[in-house]
């Protein structure tokens, strides 16, 4: 049964003597709805709890407390019109959201047939494509740069009325968290951004006063509302969320101002947690008795319905009789959801990736006339082919536009990035599409996320690989697990470009010239590229751009401008597909698989050893780490029985483990040699050029390698 405002209880009063009625500005019948939906809401934490301790629900958290805020706000927004990216305590929105307590509590039992996980998300972490209610996470503030992504792409949308996308000039963004997660730095660098661009972005501060069981005093200096006002142009609201009529009252004004344009809005509203963070957390353990017996006081539900009482709205039998109701609906909806069909474990590593573009790549037909371009330019031409192609491209990062105004490229000549890799696409294309972002990694890659959310194809930028970290969250936590932890109702198209490696002779740092791509190729749902050659990255990158899931974009910057990895710039339907690794060098003797800048010196090594020792060895080049082609190594393998792989990547636990391992795993009885590996030392990459030379593998290393494992 869907709860809404419409299904009031009949003991409420006939509706024609109620309709018209209103208390502190509400309607009378709302009112009483909301009293319904809230006994509801607590009524699926209640049931919750009991089948927890069944062991027939697995882990608990409740939203109770909050339900007067969100039931009061959710009267203002629309679904399937606004767009909503929640947290853990939203179940009352929920159910004023449309959402049903089947739906709910389908989740709490782990059910296959639960519409937003299939049994992957623990309860309380909603996903609601229909409703325009965006996968949530368990990270407490990480779905704030996607929000703000998200309206950012809303406004983008509607000003160039995409087809195949969807967005409203009066709609909003909604993001809720608690008190505590504002203290995370992404929530700070969603409300930069959201004030910078004017986003219509209603975040909404749900303070119980704990973090589990660290109070507000230990999380800030201030009250978040305190903390926020230097914001220019974000409207701060403070309310009391245990009071109905209250978040009616400013709730409403709230959300029309962010509606009408005026820019983002924050609603820090004081609520009550009169149950424990979770059912494993026991608050009486570090809250004093006093403490949450004066909690019980404020509960919004009793509050609530004392008010309707004393202004004569309801009955004591009537609100006695609701809460019953309340109770048996929860109670006939859990048991349908234990009925529910479990997830079969077959299907346990669907949806971590969708369908990958399937085809065979092209031979290459490059006309005379072709320009011959260097592997850089190859990147900086596709881009400019595909955005001309696809407005739902957008390229952004730290210095990828060419100028800070269209205007101003007039009298410039334009920067186009650290690399020059987004040379002229600003000039070209305009500054809606390709924008400097703030010096910020985690903002870079979530509004990418919630751009794609949107349908957008956006192309970030993380201008050095050795600066990704601060967004590790963000790759990690949000763009890798969306499709999975919504068993595909949500996808990310997004490809992220990144300078990577050394071997820079000179410049190089511990911050400048490192590899890693490892740690990256370790997280499911990410795609990893990395092409050596002009033609490859032209082909690659365009595959890319059709994927549906995060692809991890890798660009050597040694080889942007080096001149023996240029080729003819291939044809616009020229496109590699990703798991597909190409031969380099034809060999018989040992095969040599490596991608990024190490393919170069493994030739160098190969052609030095075929004059001095007739040594002939095969070389592969992977061009994508994930996935990775196994049965060209394998093929390969079998012919030459020998096996050595290189990367930049530091030795130990790198790539070349992974090959290593599976080749020794599927093809032990074709090797005749132990499989051996070359790669950086275990320490970083170093200012001064011969500490760079000796921590990288250097060509000599890869020959002295292969002449060891021939003697074997």
């Amino acid at each position: 049964m869907t709860v809404t405002a419409g299904t009031l209880c009949s003991m409420a009063g006939t509706p024609t003597k109620t309709a018209a009625r209103k208390h502190r500005g509400v309607p009378v019948d709302e009112a009483v709805a909301d009293f319904r939906n809230a006994c509801i809401s607590r009524a699926i934490d209640d049931r919750e709890l009991a089948l927890q301790k069944q062991s027939k629900v697995f882990f608990q958290i409740s939203g109770a407390g909050h339900e007067a805020l969100y039931l009061g706000l959710a009267r203002y927004l629309r679904p399937a019109y606004d767009w909503f990216f929640p947290y853990y305590r939203d179940g009352a929105l929920m159910v004023g959201l449309g959402v049903t307590p089947k739906e709910m509590l389908l989740q709490a039992v782990g059910s296959a047939d639960d519409p937003a996980s299939g049994g992957r998300m623990m309860p309380k972490h909603w996903g609601f494509p229909e409703r325009h209610i965006v996968t949530q996470s368990s990270a407490t503030g990480s779905q704030c740069i996607p929000a703000v992504g998200c309206a950012e792409a809303s406004r983008y949308i509607v000003r160039r009325d995409l087809p195949g996308t969807t967005a409203r000039g009066d709609e909003l963004t909604y993001v809720s968290l608690g008190e505590g997660a504002v203290s995370e730095g992404e929530f700070w660098e969603s409300l930069n951004t959201a004030c910078t661009l004017h986003l219509p972005v209603l975040y909404v501060i749900a303070d119980n006063g704990y973090a589990i069981s660290v109070p507000s005093d230990d999380q800030h200096p201030a009250p978040v509302n305190e903390l926020v006002r230097g914001f220019r142009g974000l409207a701060v609201h403070k309310m009391d969320g245990r009071d109905y009529f209250e978040v009616r009252a400013k709730g409403k004004r709230a959300i029309e101002r962010v509606r009408a344009g005026e820019g983002p809005g924050l609603i820090h509203a004081i609520v009550t947690r009169p149950y424990s963070h979770s059912h494993q957390d026991d608050q009486r353990k570090y809250r004093t008795a006093e403490e949450l017996a004066a909690e019980r006081e404020v509960d919004p539900i009793a509050q609530l319905e004392r008010e309707l009482l004393e202004a004569g709205i309801i009955t004591a039998d009537e609100a006695a009789a609701i809460r019953k109701e309340a109770k048996d609906l929860v109670a006939a909806a859990a048991k349908e959801a234990l009925e529910g069909a479990r997830p079969d474990p077959v299907n346990v590593t669907a949806n971590v990736i969708g369908e990958l573009p399937s085809f065979d790549e092209p031979e290459l037909n490059t006309a005379h006339d072709a320009e011959v371009v260097t592997f850089g330019e190859a990147i900086r031409l596709t881009l400019h082919e595909l955005m001309e192609a696809d407005e739902r491209i957008r390229v952004f990062g730290e210095d990828v536009a060419d100028a800070a105004t269209d205007e101003a490229l007039e009298s410039v000549a334009g920067k186009g990035g650290v690399f020059g890799m987004t040379y002229g696409l600003q000039r070209k294309y305009g500054k809606a599409r390709v924008f400097n972002t703030p010096l910020a990694e985690a903002n870079i890659i979530g509004r990418a996320v919630g751009q794609a959310i949107r349908g957008l194809r956006p192309c970030a930028e993380i201008q050095f690989f050795d600066y990704i970290w601060p967004a590790m969250m963000q790759f990690k936590v949000e763009a890798a697990t969306i499709r999975y932890r919504s068993n595909g109702r949500f996808c990310v198209p997004m490809v992220v470009r990144v300078p990577i490696g050394g071997y820079l002779g000179g410049g190089a740092s511990i911050w400048h010239s490192q590899s890693g791509e490892v740690i990256f190729a370790h997280t499911p749902g990410l795609l990893i590229a990395m092409p050596s050659r002009a033609r490859d990255a032209a082909g690659l990158l365009r595959t890319a751009f059709e994927i549906e899931d995060p692809v991890l974009f890798l660009e050597h910057k040694h080889l942007y401008r080096q001149m023996y990895n240029r080729d003819p710039f291939p044809p616009a339907d020229y496109k590699i597909p990703f798991g597909k690794g190409a031969y380099v060098t034809r060999g018989s003797d040992i095969t040599v698989v490596t991608y990024g800048a190490t393919v170069q010196k493994s030739a160098v090594a190969a052609r030095e050893l075929e004059k001095s020792d007739g040594l002939s060895v095969e070389i592969i080049d992977l061009r994508t780490l994930v996935p990775w082609d196994q049965e060209i190594v394998a093929e390969s393998v079998k012919k030459t029985s020998r096996l050595l792989v290189v990367h930049e990547d530091t030795i130990s636990f790198g790539y070349g483990a992974e090959v290593a391992a599976w080749v020794t795993e599927n093809c032990f009885f074709d090797l005749d040699a132990p499989v051996m590996r070359v790669g950086a030392k275990d320490c970083y990459v170093g200012y001064e050029p011969n500490l760079e030379l000796a921590t990288l593998p250097q060509s000599d290393d890869i020959a002295r390698a292969l002449k060891r494992l021939a003697s074997v």
